[in-house]
């Protein structure tokens, strides 16, 4: 064969290569023609779970009177010194394995399976045989994702929004890298009975917005595979090091062996 009409095929492989991999790196290709419409989604809502931090602000027009069910203000030490921040810290409420909080005054609440809306306004029925007219601010922190893989950056995500999607948290994390699985990603979620349920997304399809997996959890694990021409590549360069890691040994044996023939013959 010519050495032109190599060059030919290579750049018609390499054509059709290019041609595959844009499409395989695309979202939502099932809707790619569309100009407008309507993707449906699960109604969701973020329940406390145990293991959520909560942030529980009570106010009142009688300031002296709300403040007995307030948790103090802190200033945290930083690591290794004995610095404190200029700024005091709103002390948090730790939801327990049972789903409970230990709450100033009224004691123990169980607040597992409540939205934060329906504690702010159990907090207020409560509270106004104590103080009149309260004013409740219930905000939940320390919400994680991690994700790890096929991703720009993989780390744990911190979010204080009540609802994240698998977008939300891919985006925060760089997006996935050209060598990811966009058709598996595999999401990890611990149930009530401390088991692992998992569910698997397909990014190229607009019906993942139906998915139970599409509105994510706290402490949910993301898993983004790696696609098969990174598998490829990590074997050939296995094979690669190894036939390398042969080759060194066999000149090197070459060499001890000349060695001792020019040694004997002198």
């Amino acid at each position: 064969m010519k050495p032109s009409h190599i060059l030919l095929a290579i750049s018609i492989i390499f054509a059709l290569s290019s041609c595959k991999t844009k499409h395989d790196l695309a979202y939502f290709t099932d809707i790619e023609d569309q100009t407008q419409g309507l993707l449906t989604t699960q109604q969701y809502t973020t329940k406390i779970e145990p293991e959520s931090e909560l942030v529980i602000i009570v106010k009142s027009k009688e300031m002296a009177a709300s403040a007995q069910f307030n948790l103090p203000y802190i200033n945290p030490v930083y690591d290794g010194t004995k610095e404190m921040q200029s700024t005091p810290m709103q002390q948090t409420y730790m939801v327990n394995d049972k789903g409970n909080i230990d709450f100033p005054v009224l004691g123990t609440i169980h607040v597992e399976g409540m939205t934060i809306y329906e504690l702010k306004d159990y907090l207020v029925d409560r509270l106004k045989q104590y103080i009149k007219e309260p004013m409740v601010t219930v905000s939940a922190i320390g919400y994680q994702i991690s994700v790890i893989g096929e991703v720009g950056m993989p780390k744990t995500i911190t979010t204080r929004s009540d609802r994240f999607n698998i977008l939300e948290a891919l985006a925060s994390c760089g997006d996935l890298t050209d060598y990811a699985r966009r058709d598996n990603i595999l999401v990890m979620r611990r149930t009530a009975d401390n088991q692992i349920e998992y569910g698997r997304l397909n990014l190229a399809s607009s019906e993942i917005t139906k998915s139970p997996y599409f509105w994510l959890k706290n402490h949910d694990i993301i898993v983004v595979e790696p696609n098969g021409i990174k598998q490829d590549n990590s074997k050939v360069n296995q094979h690669n090091s190894y036939r390398l890691s042969v080759i060194s040994s066999i000149l090197g044996i070459c060499s001890v062996v000349a060695s001792v023939i020019i040694a004997t013959v002198k």
